[in-house]
C-alpha cells in the first residue's frame, strides 16, 4: 500500500478532524490552489493572445479570432465530464500530478506556434482545443478537495479552491501583458516579432504567453506528487458514480451552477474582445484582468456568507444582483450612435463578476448539503452502520455532482464569446445576448426560490 494512501478518513468526527484531520485536509487544499489557478491560466490564455495576434502579423478575420477565444470553453466543458469521475477512479494525488502536468502541453506548443506567422490557423485551433486540459482540470480539483472536509467547512473549502484557483484567470490576463513585453527568458525563449499597435512599431515575445507557465507546472506537478493524498474512501468505478444520472438535484444544480460559473468563465474569456469591439479607443488589457480577480475573491467570501446564511437564500439574491448588473452593462453600452460610458459600463461589468463569484461559492455549498440530506433521509431508522454508509455514498455522490456541474456550466466559456459574436452579426450590437441572460438568471431565481430556499421547501439549503 503506498504511503500516500490514507485508508481511514472521517472528517465528521470532531475527535479525527482535531487530531490530524484537518492538517491533512488543508496541506492538500494549499497543494491543490496554485494547481487549479495553472490550469485557469492555461484555460484562458488565448483571450490574451488574440488580441495581440494581429498586430504581429497573423492575418485572421475578427470572427475567426472568436473562435480561438471560445473553443478553450468548448473542449475544457467536455473533458469536465470525464475528469468529474477520475478521482474516485485514479485517486486525487494520481490524477492531480497528471492533469496539472499535461498542461506543458498546449503552454509549450503556443510558445512556439506563435514565433511564426506562417503557421496554419488548423494548429491554432488545435492548440485552443488542448487548452481545454486547464479546464477539464476543476472538475477533478473540486470533487477531490470535497472529500476531505466535513460538511460545516466544505463552502470554506470549495470556495478557497475555486476562488482563489479563478485567481489563475485574472492572473494570464494581468501577466502575459507584461511578460510579452521582454525577452524574460532571453536566447532560450527565441526571437522577438515586430510588431504595429495602435499605429506604433514595438517589439513582443508572445511565445512568452505560452512558456512563462511552465517552471510553475512543473513544480506544481511535482508538489502533487510528492505532497497530496489518496483517500481509500474516495474509491469508486464509474457505474458507482453515475447514479448522479438519476437524481434530479443533479441536473437543477446543473442549470443553477451555468448560471453562476458559466457566466463567470464566460465573461471572462470573452470580456478583452469585448472592450475592443464596443469601446476601441480602450486599451481592453489594462482593464480585463479586473473583471476575473474581482469574481474570483468574491467566491472566497461567499464561501463564508453561504456557510453562514445558507447557499440557497445567497443563491436568490445573487441572482438578482446579476440581473440588475446586466441591465446596467446595457445601459451603458453605445446606442444609435451615441458613444455610452466605458466608466458605467466597467463598473457594471465589476458587479457582475462580484456577483458570479459569490454564486459560484453559494450553488457550490448547496451541493453536498442536498446529497447528504437526501441520503441521511433515505437512511434513517435504518442500523447504524447503513446511515454511516449513507454519508460515504454522498460524499461520493455530491463529489461526482460537482464535477458534473461544473463540466455543464463550463460551456459557459463557449456560449458566451459565440452569443456576443452572433447577436453582433445578427443586429449589430450585443444588446439581444445580455436580455437572453437577463431571461436565464430569471428562471434561476425560480428553480433555485422553489426547490430550496421557499419556507416549506422539499429540499432547504
Amino acid at each position: 500500500m503506498s504511503k500516500y494512501m490514507i485508508n481511514t478518513w472521517e472528517p465528521e468526527s470532531t475527535a479525527f478532524w482535531g487530531s490530524g484531520g484537518r492538517a491533512t485536509a488543508n496541506r492538500n487544499l494549499w497543494i491543490s490552489i496554485p494547481a487549479l489557478a495553472l490550469a485557469f491560466a492555461v484555460w484562458m490564455v488565448w483571450s490574451v493572445v488574440v488580441v495581440n495576434l494581429p498586430a504581429i502579423g497573423f492575418k485572421y478575420s475578427t470572427n475567426q479570432l472568436f473562435w480561438l477565444t471560445a473553443l478553450p470553453g468548448l473542449s475544457g466543458a467536455t473533458l469536465r465530464i470525464f475528469y468529474s469521475f477520475m478521482v474516485p477512479i485514479f485517486g486525487g494525488r494520481k490524477w492531480t500530478t497528471i492533469s496539472t502536468a499535461s498542461l506543458l502541453i498546449p503552454a509549450v506548443g503556443i510558445g512556439f506556434a506563435v514565433q511564426d506567422i506562417n503557421t496554419g490557423y488548423p494548429t491554432m485551433l488545435i492548440l485552443a482545443l488542448l487548452c481545454g486540459f486547464g479546464g477539464g482540470n476543476f472538475a477533478s480539483s473540486m470533487a477531490n478537495i470535497s472529500f476531505f472536509f466535513p460538511k460545516a467547512q466544505k463552502g470554506y473549502a470549495l470556495g478557497m479552491n475555486a476562488g482563489l484557483g479563478n485567481l489563475g484567470v485574472s492572473a494570464v490576463q494581468f501577466v502575459v501583458p507584461l511578460v510579452i513585453t521582454a525577452g524574460v527568458f532571453g536566447a532560450i525563449g527565441g526571437a522577438p516579432q515586430a510588431a504595429l499597435k495602435a499605429g506604433v512599431s514595438t517589439t513582443l515575445w508572445l511565445q512568452n504567453a505560452g512558456f512563462i507557465w511552465v517552471p510553475f507546472i512543473v513544480i506544481s506537478s511535482l508538489l502533487a506528487w510528492f505532497g497530496m493524498n489518496d483517500l481509500a474512501s474516495a474509491k469508486a468505478s464509474f457505474a458507482d458514480q453515475a447514479v448522479i444520472f438519476k437524481r434530479k438535484h443533479n441536473w437543477l444544480m446543473c442549470w443553477l451552477y451555468t448560471g453562476t460559473f458559466g457566466s463567470f468563465i464566460g465573461y471572462s474569456a470573452a470580456f478583452p474582445l469585448l472592450i475592443k469591439t464596443q469601446f476601441p479607443e480602450v486599451n481592453p488589457l489594462q482593464y480585463a484582468f479586473l473583471g476575473p480577480l474581482v469574481g474570483a475573491l468574491f467566491r472566497v467570501a461567499g464561501g463564508f456568507i453561504a456557510d453562514r446564511l445558507g447557499g440557497a437564500r445567497v443563491t436568490v439574491w445573487t441572482f438578482a444582483g446579476m440581473i440588475a448588473a446586466v441591465y446596467g452593462v446595457i445601459s451603458f453600452l453605445p446606442h444609435g450612435g451615441a458613444a455610452g460610458s466605458f466608466g458605467g459600463f466597467f463598473w457594471m461589468f465589476m458587479a457582475l463578476f462580484a456577483g458570479t463569484g459569490i454564486g459560484n461559492a453559494s450553488t457550490f455549498r448547496m451541493i453536498p448539503v442536498i446529497f447528504l440530506t437526501e441520503r441521511q433521509r433515505a437512511a434513517r431508522g435504518l442500523p447504524q452502520a447503513m446511515q454511516q454508509q449513507a454519508v460515504v455514498d454522498a460524499n461520493k455522490e455530491s463529489a461526482a455532482v460537482l464535477g458534473f456541474t461544473s463540466a455543464v456550466a463550463a460551456y459557459g466559456a463557449f456560449f458566451i464569446p459565440k452569443s456576443y459574436g452572433t447577436s453582433i452579426a445578427l443586429t449589430g450590437s450585443v444588446d439581444a445576448a445580455l436580455w437572453c441572460f437577463i431571461g436565464f438568471y430569471a428562471s434561476c431565481i425560480a428553480i433555485t426560490w422553489w426547490c430550496y430556499a421557499r419556507k416549506n421547501a422539499a429540499m432547504p439549503c
